[in-house]
């Protein structure tokens, strides 16, 4: 049975794994999850474990009421492999998040499902 790429990306988040898709052809990372490869055509893409590093290409702060949680952020984040994801950035106030701040991925659940969001990288830990 062939799961279609987004199936399987949450699948592997499910079990506590970030993956990207890389292709065999071009050796591109590819995200969000494809059938092809946006690059060059080619398939099927190559299920690869994401460094999970990353930095700050841009972020706001969303204001909520505290009742409701409290303000957070929503960030994009470029990761080393090359692509660009949104998540969010924990560990600190949200208006702290600031463009070129060098994150590090980790799977989290949330409701039985695994999703991606990201804390300040260590120091000296990640250039």
């Amino acid at each position: 049975m062939h799961l279609s790429a987004q199936t399987h990306y949450q699948a592997e988040l499910d079990a506590g794994r970030f993956c990207l898709q890389q292709c065999p052809q071009c050796q591109n990372h590819v995200f969000t999850p494809r059938e092809l490869c946006p690059h060059c055509g080619a398939s099927p893409l190559r299920w690869v474990r994401a460094s999970g590093l990353g930095t700050v290409y841009s972020a706001t702060t969303i204001a909520r009421k505290a009742d409701a949680g409290g303000n957070y952020n929503v960030a994009l984040i470029d990761l080393d492999e090359g692509v660009r994801m949104m998540s969010r950035v924990e560990s600190l106030a949200p208006e702290a998040v600031h463009i070129g701040m060098r994150v590090q991925a980790h799977v989290a659940q949330k409701d039985g499902r695994g999703l991606v969001l990201f804390q300040p990288a260590a120091p000296g830990g990640a250039a």
